[in-house]
């Protein structure tokens, strides 16, 4: 085994030796036992299921969230003659069509999708009839509830690939804490010691916290970039915020762009291409950038407004310095920006009435029933991840099962005259697709078809007529479409778990607490930026790793070095908290007035002043009303007081 590996390391990825943990990893698999791998960022996780996919018989699922990093790495892979391919919502029909030849054929090594795609039934009936090798689970984290980025659709991961018996399971995360580990480890049934963990600590970055007024940053920020003219990515919260940054330094003489979810796509590619290839030097971004971003030569990285977690500042500080080059991470910690973080948490969390409503719908259903989230999202005004969440917990209590997603409707267009479509097949054969043609409605173009509608139409089981549709667009008979995206689910048969009144309080008290977990961890980012001890080593505590003696390079070790004693926190500069004032309440009651539906309660009243959207106001167009976003600057706990009183 050792000799294939080392043989086929040399052979398609041209590197003498393993880095630390990768063999180890590979190892297990190959063994057919799953593992977790959690490396630092750039430490190569990625040729950890990369190579053994070649060893393997059959193909290897890739699940991962990020479209981005999934063309970058199957362009890598083809460019190394590895049959790699991906599939993705920005796919044109014909290349989808080409990657089911190919699985079909057993030609691709590594396939490449989100997490989504495993709720899709018609996909699921494609894995069923592959030999799939593994199963590789990137930013696996997500599987956690507790984790600082859940994802309800990752916690279903560990049940799909029981339900194909997909094993090895290889989960991949940079930031995962002990409690974090430890869910993944639970999730894929991971024993502890197919736990490899290599260190986070990477002595060529220097961490820097610099306590800035929100007045000031801009006029730091400019002077030290205009110093330091080397490859840089400035961090932001808002969008907003990456275009006024960006402008301040463009008018400042700094080769800066922004960089954002808002912009357009080709804007947005524009700008990356552009700090990629070096013809920009500063990216002013939100989060949405940097996620399987392979530049090695980032040498600072500069967070303008304070992280989140601690997760993610060191995600986001690790993309610096992967050439292993001296680079600088600073923090302009400024208490003002804890408002709109924590805003953001708040804005999560539904209402108790929101949440029966949901609760009530979810469960007086009958034994099975399905449901379109957006539609569910628009009546109740809850966004649709927090329903996700929900679904979930509910899941996790043994309340409801899911079936998977399926589409309410499907459209197909012939791409062969039907006669020929037909022709070939034996006469019992012929009958059943000539009664499935007619089941649908036909266009100029294209048939729509309701597989349910047909299925009792025609007297046949739906998964015949969904196989039969799925084995003519493999055919190259017809290019099928789905719509109508739906969920299915079960309820459990003991009655007494599922009081809605009784899950509607669990419920609450489950959101509750994730907001104060999520505040806790923002806390927690603020203690980090006042401790005068080494950074670096807190930080590596936190995720549960020691350090023999202090960095020397950090703020606090610097300072120490220069004789500074303080043990007190260090300052955090905080503007005052404005107040509510007499003109804002007299905003607030005609805002009331007007009687829009989706400010009715308190709590949507308050996330509607404190600039956060919901299902409700989006629909309404209220984001465009001049009270929208008026308290911002105001702590959403006093804004929410302040409507309380006054309903």
């Amino acid at each position: 085994m050792q000799h294939d590996l080392h043989a086929t390391l040399k052979k398609h990825f041209g590197h003498a030796a393993f880095r630390p943990g990768q063999e180890r990893v590979m190892e297990a698999l190959l063994a057919g036992r799953s593992a977790l791998a959690l490396f630092p960022t750039s430490a190569g996780k990625s040729l950890c299921y990369q190579l053994p996919a070649l060893l393997m018989d059959g193909v290897t699922l890739v699940i991962s969230p990020l479209i981005a990093l999934m063309k970058d790495q199957v362009e890598a892979l083809r460019a190394r003659g590895i049959k790699a391919a991906r599939l993705d919502s920005s796919l044109p029909p014909a290349e989808v069509m080409q990657v089911f030849d190919d699985l079909k054929s057993g030609m691709l090594k590594l396939l490449y999708i989100a997490p989504e795609r495993l709720m899709n039934e018609n996909f699921i009936e494609r894995l069923k009839r592959l030999k799939i090798a593994m199963m590789a689970v990137d930013e696996a984290h997500c599987i956690s509830e507790w984790g600082h980025n859940f994802r309800p659709e990752y916690l279903r991961l560990a049940l799909v690939a029981k339900e194909l018996g997909i094993t090895p399971v290889l989960a991949l995360t940079a930031t995962a804490t002990p409690d974090v580990a430890r869910d993944i480890r639970k999730a894929f049934g991971i024993a502890d010691e197919d736990h490899v963990q290599t260190s986070f600590h990477r002595p060529n970055l220097h961490f820097r916290i610099t306590p800035c007024p929100v007045g000031k940053k801009k006029a730091y920020l400019t002077q030290v970039l205009t110093k330091r003219k080397v490859p840089s990515i400035v961090y932001v919260t808002l969008q907003q915020t990456a275009e006024e940054v960006a402008t301040h330094l463009q008018r400042n003489g700094v080769n800066a762009l922004a960089y954002h979810a808002g912009l357009a796509d080709e804007h947005r590619h524009a700008a990356q291409d552009s700090f990629m290839d070096g013809s920009v030097d500063v990216i002013v971004a939100t989060i949405a950038f940097g996620m399987g971003i392979d530049k090695a030569d980032i040498r600072a990285v500069y967070h303008y407004n304070l992280p989140k977690t601690l997760e993610n500042y060191m995600q986001e500080t690790g993309r610096a310095g992967r050439d292993g080059k001296t680079s600088v991470c600073e923090l302009l910690a400024c208490g003002d920006d804890c408002i709109v973080l924590e805003n953001f948490t708040f804005g999560d969390t539904p209402t108790p009435q929101a949440l029966r409503q949901l609760v009530d719908h979810l469960l007086r259903q009958g034994q099975e029933f399905d449901f379109s989230l957006y539609e569910l999202s628009q009546a109740t005004d809850i966004r649709p991840l927090v329903i996700e969440t929900v679904l979930t917990n509910l899941e996790l209590r043994g309340v409801v099962r899911p079936l998977g997603s399926f589409y309410s409707s499907y459209q197909f267009r012939f791409l062969q005259p039907e006669a020929r479509v037909l022709t070939g097949h034996k006469p019992e054969r012929q009958a059943f697709l000539r009664r499935l043609f007619s089941a649908g409605k036909r266009g100029t173009k294209w048939t729509t078809l309701n597989p349910d509608e047909a299925a009792t139409q025609m007297e046949e089981p739906r998964e015949r007529i969904m196989s039969a549709l799925t084995w003519l667009q493999e055919a190259g008979e017809i290019e099928l479409k789905p719509s109508g995206a739906r969920q299915r689910y079960r309820l459990c048969d003991e009655r007494e778990l599922r009081d809605p009144a009784v899950i509607s309080v669990q419920m609450q008290e489950l959101f509750t607490k994730r907001e104060t977990k999520d505040v806790e961890r923002l806390r927690q980012v603020l203690e980090l930026a006042g401790h005068r001890g080494c950074l670096t080593r807190w930080l590596l505590r936190y995720f549960g790793e020691e350090m023999a003696e202090d960095c020397g390079q950090c703020t606090s070790c610097l300072e120490h070095a220069k004789g500074s004693t303080s043990e007190e926190p260090r300052e955090i500069p905080r503007s005052a908290v404005p107040d509510i004032t007499v003109e804002d309440v007299s905003e607030i009651r005609a805002l009331m007035d007007e009687g829009h539906a989706g400010l009715r309660t308190p709590r949507q009243l308050a996330r509607f002043l404190c600039g956060l959207t919901s299902p409700a106001t989006i629909r309404a167009r209220l984001t465009k009303h001049d009270s929208f976003g008026l308290l911002e600057k105001v702590p959403f706990a006093n804004v929410l007081a302040q409507t309380e009183t006054m309903r």
